[in-house]
C-alpha cells in the first residue's frame, strides 16, 4: 500500500477538490439523496441532510435502512475516489494539465458491503466518515461510521470491499 504524503500545495489541493467535485457530480444517486461533503484537513465527512422521504418507519420515526446503507456506501466510494485522485495528482508532473488529460474516471466497484445497524436513525441530519483500511492496485477495504448528534454514539457502521479501477 502506497503512503500518500500529508502535504500538498494549496493549488494542488484545489485542483484535486475540483476533480473530486466532478466525480461526485457524476453519481446521480448522491444528488437524489441530497448527500453533501465537507473537507477539512484532507478528511472528507459526508452529510445526509434529513428530509421526510428518508423515513422508513413513520411510527418511530426512523430513517429507512436502505437510505442508511446507500449513504454509507456513497461515503466509502467517495473516500476511495479521493484517495485515487490524490495519488494521481502526486504522480503528475504538470498538475495544470491534469483535468484536460483526465480520462473518464472509473469508480470503484462494490464487491460486498456489510452494514451494522446499531440503533434507529433519528429524523435528523446524519454524518459519516470512511477510513480506507487497505488499498492496493486491484482491491480496497473500507470501514465507514455514521452518527447523528454525537460522534461517539454511532447509529450505523459498515465494512465494504471494492474492486479498484484499472489505470489506463
Amino acid at each position: 500500500m502506497e503512503k500518500i504524503s500529508p502535504e500538498l500545495s494549496s493549488s494542488t489541493k484545489k485542483r484535486g477538490y475540483e476533480i473530486l467535485s466532478q466525480v461526485i457530480d457524476s453519481i446521480p444517486y448522491i444528488s437524489f439523496l441530497g448527500v453533501v461533503f465537507e473537507r477539512a484537513d484532507d478528511q472528507i465527512k459526508a452529510i445526509l441532510p434529513f428530509k421526510d422521504e428518508l423515513i422508513g418507519n413513520p411510527s418511530l420515526p426512523a430513517l429507512h435502512g436502505g437510505s442508511i446503507a446507500a449513504f454509507l456506501e456513497i461515503s466509502a466510494i467517495v473516500e476511495l475516489s479521493w484517495m485515487q485522485i490524490r495519488r494521481q495528482i502526486e504522480a503528475e508532473e504538470n498538475v495544470t494539465d491534469f483535468l484536460e488529460d483526465l480520462r473518464p474516471f472509473f469508480l470503484p466497484k462494490t464487491i460486498d458491503f456489510s452494514v451494522d445497524y446499531l440503533r434507529s436513525g433519528l429524523p435528523s441530519d446524519a454524518y459519516a466518515h470512511a477510513t480506507v483500511n487497505r488499498a492496493g492496485r486491484r482491491y480496497a477495504s473500507v470501514h465507514v461510521e455514521a452518527w447523528q448528534d454525537n460522534r461517539n454514539k454511532l447509529f450505523a457502521q459498515a465494512t465494504g470491499h471494492f474492486l479498484m479501477p484499472i489505470k489506463k
